[in-house]
Parts: C-alpha cells; structure tokens; sequence
C-alpha cells in the first residue's frame, strides 16, 4: 500500500538509487506516477506492503518500506530493483550508478567517478565541505539525518588527511 514519503515511519528501512544524469520534471513526474502505482500493489509472500517512493533533486529515487507493517522479502527487493531496470531502460537512465554525487557551489548534483576523487580534492573541485549523498543510509531517520552531509565526514576523509600530509 502506497504512502506519501512524508509520512511513512522514520524506522522504514530504505533504498536510494542514483540517476547517472539529471532527470526532466517530466521524467521525475512520470517516475513518481509509476512508483506510486507500483508501491500501491506491491506484496511479500501476499501481504501488502507499506512503502512509499520518491525522486530527490532530480536525480535520486528513494523507496523506503515500514517494516513494522511488513517486512520485504528478497523476492519483493528484487521486484522494486527490476522497477528501476525498466523505467531506466524506458527514460534511458542507469539508476544504478555508483559515482560520488556532490553538490556544486550552485546547489546543481554532480556526479564524479570515484577513480576521480582524490584528484578533484587535489584540485580543490571537492573541498572538506562540499556537501557529498551517502546513498548507504539504511532507514528514513539516517537519511534525514546523514544523507547530505560534508565530505570530511564520510569516507572521503581520508583523501583529505593526505592532502593535509603532502603540504
């Protein structure tokens, strides 16, 4: 059964699938219409499912299921991972991109390879504050609370303790 994003559980586990470009409002309209018919008759082991799904700055999908309802089988996971192969096939979109997504100093997302991290930092086109997604987060409440967050404080700290070395 389908939720508005807004109120589904802050404990709903969830999934963050990341567009390899910036998607139309067109394109994001289209995506949120088919989630939310999908969500509507989504099931596990014949029990339906509260969940909801929703595109994030034109570029992230987020479906989030209250596992206190219900919770996901593999088989349902691997129903909502084939949603996203097939509206992508449709819209040209791989959902499945594993770049690093940041936020330019105009608020635009951008994606980097992660082969090209440490020399966007060298090059200062990441700094220790650019806000950076952690498409890891597990729950509606991290997502909240830690999916933008500053590069230092995700795994690319790292990067930026051997810059500070090499100086």
């Amino acid at each position: 059964m389908y939720i508005r994003f807004d109120d589904i559980d802050f404990d709903s586990r969830l999934w963050i699938y990341q567009a390899n470009r910036s998607l139309t409002d067109q394109e994001v309209s289209l995506i949120n219409q088919t989630l939310e018919a999908a969500i509507d008759g989504w099931e596990a082991h014949n029990q339906s499912l509260l969940a909801s799904g929703k595109v994030f700055h034109n570029r992230f999908v987020v479906i989030a299921v209250d596992e206190s309802h219900e919770m996901p089988s593999g088989c349902s996971i691997d129903k909502s991972v084939h949603w996203l192969q097939e509206i992508g096939g449709r819209l040209n979109v791989d959902f499945f991109d594993r770049s690093l997504a940041y936020l330019d100093a105009n608020k635009n997302v951008l994606t980097l390879p992660v082969s090209a991290v440490k020399q966007a930092i060298t090059n200062e086109v990441i700094s220790s504050n650019t806000p950076v997604f952690d498409n890891l987060v597990a729950s509606k409440a991290q997502w909240m609370k830690r999916w933008r967050v500053p590069a230092d404080q995700t795994w690319l700290k790292r990067f930026f303790k051997e810059e500070k070395e090499s100086l």
